[in-house]
């Protein structure tokens, strides 16, 4: 797989003993695993940090697949879902997978068919594309949050002191990264997201790291 170094997988199960054996089953030197027993916990950090799938039971005490998945794709639509369903739950999982889920496998896993459905799906969303969820950089988030309160691409370049055409490069790049089409997608995908203090919520994240990408 093209760039597997960057793939990071969210793998949601209520239950911390799966979450432990199926952690130790994909995570290596080209994937990272980072596991939760908590809907809510996974969705915070699917708010801040790069995901290029989601595994998630079907069945969880605080929020079923059905409506995590309906929360997932509204926050984060450009990642995949992958559900593990138990026994008899095949019609919700088929439900699932037509309010968006990308495939389903059922319990119990057998390591190398499970192995090779992840690997299949992390290559096909790292050829459609790389770049759509990646976080944001510290200019492109200035640049988001003077969008969001309204400021042109003239208005941005004076404010930053940077050229037209490196501000519309950066205006590009954001609209790419959060998967919107237009001015109306950004901002919805922004308050989406929770993203309203932006600078802090960067730094509060450790994202400084991206401080190499800016221009």
């Amino acid at each position: 797989m093209a760039d597997v170094a960057e793939r990071h997988i969210f793998l949601l199960d209520d239950e911390p003993i799966v979450c432990e054996v199926i952690k130790e089953t994909l995570e290596g030197p080209e994937i990272k695993v980072s596991s939760f027993t908590s809907p809510a916990e996974c969705l915070v950090k699917l708010r801040s940090q790069r995901c290029d799938l989601l595994i998630t039971d079907l069945k969880m005490p605080e929020m079923n697949g059905i409506e995590l998945l309906t929360k997932v794709k509204h926050l984060t639509p450009w990642v995949p879902v992958l559900l593990i369903t138990g026994y008899g739950d095949i019609p919700k999982a088929v439900e699932a997978m037509k309010a968006g889920a990308v495939d389903f496998i059922e319990k119990p896993l057998i390591k190398e068919d499970f192995v090779r459905k992840v690997e299949s799906i992390l290559q096909q969303n790292t050829s459609t594309d790389p770049d759509v969820g990646k976080l944001l950089t510290r200019t492109e988030i200035k640049i988001l949050k003077l969008v969001v309160e309204g400021n042109g691409n003239k208005e941005i370049s004076n404010l930053l002191h940077r050229s037209k055409r490196t501000v519309e490069v950066h205006r590009a790049h954001i609209m790419h990264k959060l998967g919107a089409d237009n001015l109306v997608d950004l901002v919805k995908r922004v308050a989406e997201m929770g993203l309203v203090d932006l600078e802090t919520k960067q730094e509060q994240e450790g994202t400084a790291g991206n401080k190499q990408n800016d221009l």
